[in-house]
């Protein structure tokens, strides 16, 4: 009761200021969050098609229970099992089980063999930042881990950040990159802000629903209902059906994860994911550094599903990513195509009031070259703030100098 009372004033306290605790979570105030009722997981019904849709970490519990505080649901526990984090087997946990291993049996398998290639990657950093490991298989029911996810609230990436959310824990989303897609930079973001709730919440079931709902939804849920966990919220009207069903999923899903052959699915040796890094500081398209590389250019988007176009961002320096032994093959094949060869840009920060009208006629391009040049579609819209390539003409050689100059005679 002393905890709740304490949670109380503190959650009431940050609605009524909109201050953040200093080692708490990185969010915009709780009336600037437009994804407040957004990023819900899918329900049983909707469930099919995930895909359509800087202090020191602070330290936990060692083991921390992703299961805790579940005394509304242990009556009908058939067993508790011993992982390093424990699971709750219930009636609600074992329904999602058999959605999983029946009738989507087929996709969370390709699921899981995608999170395998994934899962040293992620255990390494959520270590790193001390959490529970198994909180890896959040990353199932987000998305099957799948880059190309997005949701009908338009949640991206593996770990299915709304923008505010990504920009708030340091990810690039432009109109050239969209961070949330990478396995890599969305997982570190993904960890601290598991961090971030834990330390809020103090407890791993409510930090979940909170992943899920908003943090801002789930203290005000608290509050008004003065419960004292997830549990005893899934008794009340505050939180919608598909947070209530979020922590049983994920139970669910780590319960098949942790055992797999248990329930009847193969996993297969994962391909290692390994590349090496190639610094371009110039516009480079995808097809070209395909072909320069001796890859295919589907192998290549895979690797780098950050990229937004089929064209490197205008940045001073980009590190693209290319299999391993690849990288001294591109940068020797390249100068040899004249795409490479021929293209001669300068970086431009788009201004208020810029069209591209406008920009095609102070640099004395065409509309159709800036669009090409940034692989643009006439329907898109400069942006102030955004960089652009703008083409330059190509320099005249010396000897189209002198004919030039002889027809001027």
């Amino acid at each position: 009761m002393i905890a709740r009372v304490c949670f109380t004033i503190l959650w009431g306290g940050l609605l009524a200021t909109a201050v953040l605790p200093s080692q708490g979570w990185a969010e915009p105030p709780d009336s600037s969050r437009a994804e407040e009722t957004v990023r819900p997981a899918a329900t049983l019904d909707s469930f099919e098609s995930p895909e359509v849709q800087t202090t020191p970490p602070a330290e936990l519990p060692e083991a921390a229970s992703l299961a805790e505080d579940t005394d509304s649901e242990t009556s009908d526990s058939p067993e508790t099992l011993d992982f390093d984090v424990p699971i709750i087997r219930t009636s609600k946990v074992d329904k999602h089980v058999q959605f999983f291993s029946s009738r989507i049996r087929d996709r969370f398998e390709v699921w899981l063999n995608r999170l395998e290639r994934h899962r040293p990657m992620v255990e390494r950093i959520f270590a790193e930042f001390n959490l529970p490991v198994d909180l890896v298989f959040l990353s199932l029911v987000e998305s099957g881990f799948s880059t190309n996810a997005v949701s009908r609230a338009k949640a991206v990436g593996p770990w299915q950040f709304m923008k505010p959310t990504a920009k708030a824990y340091g990810l690039r989303v432009d109109s050239w990159i969209d961070e949330r897609r990478d396995p890599l930079k969305s997982t570190l973001a993904a960890a601290q802000y598991l961090r971030d709730l834990y330390q809020l919440f103090g407890s791993w079931p409510l930090a979940m629903a909170a992943y899920n709902a908003g943090e801002g939804k789930v203290g005000r849920a608290l509050v008004r209902s003065q419960a004292d966990d997830f549990w005893d919220l899934t008794d009340t009207k505050l939180l919608k059906r598909e947070t209530k069903e979020y922590v049983p999923r994920f139970l669910a899903a780590a319960l098949i994860a942790k055992d797999p052959s248990r329930f009847g699915f193969t996993i297969l040796p994962p391909t290692p994911l390994a590349y090496e890094e190639v610094v371009l500081t110039h516009p480079l398209h995808l097809r070209t550094a395909a072909r320069a590389a001796g890859i295919s250019y589907q192998e290549l988007k895979a690797l780098n599903p950050e990229l937004r176009k089929d064209l490197t961002p205008p940045d001073l320096a980009y590190h693209l990513k290319v299999p391993v032994g690849s990288r001294t093959t591109l940068l020797n094949n390249l100068g040899t195509y004249e795409d490479w060869k021929g293209v001669h840009t300068v970086r431009y920060q788009i201004r208020r009031g810029d069209t591209w009208a406008l920009l095609a006629s102070r640099h004395r391009i065409t509309v159709t070259a800036i669009l090409e040049a940034n692989a643009l579609n006439k329907s898109d819209k400069p942006k102030p703030g955004e960089w652009l390539f703008l083409p330059q003409p190509k320099k005249a050689t010396g000897s189209t100098s002198r004919a030039l100059a002889k027809l001027k005679r």
